[in-house]
């Protein structure tokens, strides 16, 4: 029998490989989140690396947020990485929610990407 953590590890892969198919060689907006914060990375895949990332863990936000853990940091996050990644020259992006569904803290972390100039 799977364990949770098999599970996860399986919906996660079947969001990439969806994912690959679609994404002409955007970079990945790829999220994961935790009980207690919520991190988010633009990564290049084609060459390996990340281009931007933010996290409720940044010093730019540890002062300003209540808690990592609900929907007002997940927006101020995603406001973060779009204005990282705009500046690496990234526009246009590919989501990847991994094996979280696309509600609450990944929904709003998604809206406040697009807000900040991030096409997906």
């Amino acid at each position: 029998m799977a364990t949770q953590k098999d599970l996860l590890r399986r919906r996660a892969s079947r969001v990439r490989r969806s994912l690959k198919k679609v994404a002409n060689g955007r970079p990945r907006l790829s999220v994961h989140r935790t009980s207690k914060n919520i991190y988010v990375q633009v990564i290049d895949d084609v060459e390996g690396r990340t281009l931007a990332a933010a996290s409720t863990l940044d010093v730019k936000l540890r002062g300003d947020l209540k808690t990592g853990a609900d929907v007002a940091a997940a927006t101020a996050v995603g406001k973060l990485v779009a204005e990282r990644a705009k500046d690496a020259g990234v526009t246009d992006v590919v989501f990847d929610r991994g094996s979280f569904i696309y509600h609450g803290r990944v929904k709003a972390l998604a809206d406040a990407a697009r807000e900040g100039g991030l096409n997906f």
